[in-house]
């Protein structure tokens, strides 16, 4: 622990946190892109089709998902997140997106499971192929990063799932981004769906 009082802390180490950072994001976006796999646009057209949208994750994953669900509403898509006392049964027609690390938090397992009896598509950003959240899933990406739970330092030199819920939060955006350059809405279009109640 340290004395904020006493410590003086060099903008260099800060810096160097920082391109640690975009150093290990950079490596898992080319790392998802050399996979080969369709993926990312497997999800893309999953969310494009979707009567709605509903986003499930726990704990930084879930704030993640949270921005994205944020940013598809902007879009003009009926978007929902799991929990929220609005948010209607699922069923299908619908997608639910997931985000676990580990693939194996049990609340979003249930709700996966819920959501795949109820007929919707099921999408899992995880980092566990073999995960039971993974084999629930119609759509699952496989983000190359550590779990929460590797403290080797190995895979990613953040702390705990750190690359894994930035990633997912990437990814986020770069769904939306494609999808906005598809829709041939302008940023005009979307900024009237901005809370105005703040």
């Amino acid at each position: 622990m340290t004395n904020s009082e006493t410590a003086t802390i060099p903008n260099t180490e800060v810096t160097a946190s920082l391109a640690t950072i975009m150093r290990e994001l950079t490596a898992t976006a080319e790392a998802i892109a050399e996979l080969g796999t369709d993926d990312l646009a497997a999800i893309a057209k999953a969310l494009d089709g979707a009567r709605r949208v509903f986003v499930l994750g726990a704990g930084r994953s879930g704030l993640a998902l949270h921005m994205t669900a944020m940013r598809l509403m902007h879009l003009g898509l009926s978007v929902h997140v799991v929990g929220e006392v609005t948010a209607p049964a699922i069923g299908p027609g619908d997608v639910l997106v997931t985000a676990s690390g580990s693939g194996t938090t049990p609340a979003i397992i249930r709700g996966a499971d819920a959501a795949a009896n109820a007929g919707a598509s099921v999408v899992a950003i995880t980092t566990a192929a073999d995960s039971p959240l993974a084999a629930l899933a119609t759509v699952v990406m496989v983000v190359p990063a550590a779990g929460k739970l590797d403290r080797s330092g190995s895979v990613s030199g953040q702390y705990a799932g750190s690359l894994f819920e930035q990633t997912v939060m990437v990814v986020g955006d770069a769904l939306f981004h494609t999808l906005w350059l598809r829709s041939g809405q302008s940023a005009d279009d979307l900024w009237p769906r901005h809370a105005n109640l703040e």
